[in-house]
């Protein structure tokens, strides 16, 4: 879920597309498919168009599991997919505070922003 919303964020800031577009969940070829894996792809592709990331912001939305010893990790392997410093990667977990489904440990939701540069104007 988490690495889903950082490529949209990417797709987005690039203006190209969703990841529902890029990769629709009605295409067998996608079940299963390793989302950190689809997200280096995304990335090749933007970087090697001259795009690079300046920070990367993320929020998981959940009343549980208590995320806090894994964040280290997350945000490890997102800095690892993008080549990017881990210190310019952010990931916390925000509680639903007993309020909506959220908050009623129904579900849970990822947000991910990130700053991106744009290659140089090839005018």
């Amino acid at each position: 879920m988490l690495v889903h919303a950082v490529i949209d964020a990417l797709l987005g800031a690039a203006g190209q597309g969703t990841i529902g577009e890029r990769f629709p969940d009605d295409d067998p070829s996608y079940r299963g498919a390793d989302s950190l894996e689809l997200l280096a792809g995304v990335w090749r592709e933007l970087s090697g168009a001259g795009y690079e990331i300046g920070n990367l912001d993320c929020v998981i939305h959940a009343e549980g599991p208590r995320l806090a010893p894994y964040l280290p990790e997350m945000r490890r392997r997102l800095s690892e997919t993008l080549g990017i410093p881990e210190s310019d990667v952010s990931v916390k977990p925000k509680t639903g505070e007993a309020m909506g489904a959220i908050g009623r440990g129904e579900g849970m939701a990822a947000l991910a922003v990130v700053l991106l540069h744009c290659p140089p104007c090839k005018g």
